[in-house]
């Protein structure tokens, strides 16, 4: 189901040298307008320098926070300003290309095209389902405790407002049954609710959502998962995840524009989610007053005017990321957080946080140093090695957080660790 690198022809390392002096010596391939070999290798630095010239990217610094926000190669650019342009010049909306879109986006996360909606980012979707799940006061909530705000904030809301319990777990980077452990030892009967990051956004923790969607079916409570650090970091098939609903925004890891987003919804559990905004895209029939039937798909859960040209732009993110390969992707992600993790934990006063197991660990790695703080670690990696990173304050973690993705390259982790070296003797 899914695209893969495997399905291509492999090609020489020749080729890609001469692709990248051609990109070198033009300026339309600058913009990333030659194409890309038709495969690459995880550790060919030559390969992975032509997928950076995709993107617009300054090389003035080294940007390595795609947790927080991604950018988008020139492709999907492009293909946003195609779709806006075609539609102001006939001054429509250009609705009805949403469902054109739906099903390769739907087949990119392993679900059907009726299942999915389009959002403005995770906190919308997030909080879609939060706010439309029909509970009472007393029923109970679980998530864990280093969820971002806005998977967070929609069940403070419900819990302040109509009396609902949150209780939160702690989650562990050591261990994958410890974290199943935990979620365990909350569940009660009054537990209607688990949701969890699939990747969480401080430490980079990849949770076993598979296993976490078996505590949830036996405990006859919803499974939503929080998919803001997953969608274009990782392979996903979210069928064979289990979970009931899943957000994500599209301008992180996918490389998607600005102000998107991905809602999925089970066929079968659509009508337990109550939209909370309303449009024409709602019903399927209404006739004032009294007649009214939801739409009978996820698409219940877009309203109002949409930007058809931003979901233009998700499809050739998706489009992109499958010419490199859905496991590729994952594996260069991964490969170069695992070099830089490595590489730092050598150095005296260095501490990293994030998970170090194949199973648990991802393209975000976490850092503290004994000597600096967190904050003062970012203002000097930026300021005198023009690395942009993240600050991580939540939960007392003081930490900074480093973002690994296709467009990284080695060399840059190497200028991480550098600057890391170096402030440990400022």
């Amino acid at each position: 189901m899914k695209s893969s690198r495997r399905k291509f022809l492999s090609t020489s390392t020749l080729a890609i040298a001469g692709s990248l002096a051609a990109c070198r010596s033009t300026d339309a391939a600058s913009r990333g307008l030659i194409a890309l070999p038709p495969t690459g290798r995880v550790d060919d630095e030559e390969y992975w320098q032509l997928v950076r010239l995709q993107y617009p990217l300054t090389t003035d610094r080294v940007y390595l926070n795609t947790g927080g926000l991604g950018p988008a190669p020139y492709t999907v650019l492009d293909a946003v300003n195609t779709k806006m342009m075609s539609l102001q010049r006939l001054s429509e909306t250009g609705h009805t290309s949403l469902d054109s879109v739906r099903p390769d986006v739907a087949r990119f996360i392993g679900v059907q095209e009726d299942e999915i909606a389009f959002t403005r980012n995770a906190t919308e979707g997030n909080a879609t389902v939060a706010s439309g799940l029909k509970l009472e006061r007393g029923d109970e909530v679980i998530f864990e405790s280093h969820a971002h705000p806005g998977g967070a904030m929609a069940w403070m809301v419900r819990q302040k407002e109509d009396g609902i319990k949150v209780k939160i777990f702690e989650p562990s980077a050591d261990s994958g049954e410890e974290n199943l452990q935990r979620i365990k030892d909350l569940v009660t009967p009054a537990t209607r609710v688990i949701q969890v990051s699939h990747v969480t956004a401080p430490t980079g923790i990849r949770m076993p959502v598979k296993e976490i969607a078996a505590i949830a079916r036996d405990a006859g409570a919803w499974f939503h998962v929080d998919g803001a650090q997953s969608l274009g970091m990782i392979e996903m098939d979210l069928s064979d995840i289990g979970c009931d609903s899943y957000a994500s925004s599209g301008h992180k890891w996918l490389g998607a524009p600005h102000g998107t987003g991905i809602l999925f919804v089970r066929r079968d559990r659509q009508d337990e989610v109550r939209p909370t905004e309303a449009g024409a895209y709602t019903n399927s029939d209404y006739e004032l007053p009294d007649v009214f039937d939801y739409t009978d798909s996820a698409r219940r859960y877009e309203s109002g005017t949409r930007d058809a040209s931003t979901v233009a732009g998700i499809h050739a993110a998706v489009q992109f990321q499958e010419q490199i390969g859905t496991d590729l992707v994952e594996e260069r992600g991964q490969y170069l957080g695992r070099y830089l993790r490595s590489q730092v934990r050598e150095i005296d006063g260095v501490t990293v946080i994030s998970p170090v197991t194949a199973e648990m660990d991802s393209a975000m790695s976490t850092v503290k140093l004994a000597n600096i703080g967190y904050r003062d670690l970012y203002r000097y990696l930026i300021q005198e090695h023009q690395l942009r990173c993240r600050i991580v304050s939540e939960r007392g973690i003081d930490g900074l957080r480093i973002s690994t993705h296709i467009f990284n390259t080695k060399a840059d982790c190497d200028r991480v660790i550098e600057g890391i070296r170096q402030a440990t003797r400022v």
